[in-house]
């Protein structure tokens, strides 16, 4: 079964039991996992036609992690980094948002804006809407019910519910919400 073409693999005790640890736990990365796998059967001295027939991978994938073991060892296995544009965003902001988002309100609102809530921790709205959607947050709906901020709310109340209880005839209502936290502009 053998290929005398094909350099031997031949593992440490060490190696074999890592590359055994790495195959067989599941919270290995699935494909940590079947280079790990790749390896063992080569190092049993199959080729790299069977190797890719045992075990259901293609024959330059098998070639590919022969040479890169054979290369770099253990360390040529995980995954190298991939090609485009770095994190700009610690690990440290993304919890400050998510926190932030459920545990507080702003000084003058019910709820965080993008816009409010970038500016205090200091990136872009775009990225605290992102970190929103990957959270499933959604700070504008509230499943329970707020309590008015108005310091006289039972005058207004009775306003309404007097409206509707005894409407006046010949008569037509407006409604004005007030929002504090909306500022206007002169246009």
């Amino acid at each position: 079964m053998g290929d005398t073409r094909l350099e031997p693999v031949v593992l440490s005790q060490a190696e074999r039991l890592t590359l055994e640890n790495w195959a067989k736990r599941r919270s290995t990365a699935q494909g940590l996992a079947v280079r790990a796998r790749i390896v063992l059967a080569c190092a049993n001295g199959w080729n790299n036609t069977v190797v890719a027939a045992r075990l259901d991978v293609g024959r330059y994938t098998v070639r590919r992690w022969r040479t890169r073991f054979l290369r770099d060892r253990l360390d040529g296995l995980p995954d190298e980094p991939r090609p485009g544009v770095p994190r700009t965003i610690t690990d440290a902001q993304v919890e400050e948002v998510v926190v932030r988002t459920v545990e507080e309100t702003p000084p003058a609102g019910t709820h965080w804006s993008k816009r409010e809530l970038a500016k205090v921790v200091g990136t872009s709205p775009a990225s605290v809407l992102r970190i929103w959607h990957v959270f499933g947050l959604q700070p504008w709906r509230t499943a329970t019910f707020k309590i008015s901020q108005d310091p006289f709310p039972i005058d207004k109340i009775r306003d309404v519910v007097g409206l509707y209880l005894a409407p006046p005839a010949n008569a037509v209502v407006f409604a004005v919400d007030e929002k504090p936290q909306i500022v206007c502009h002169e246009r």
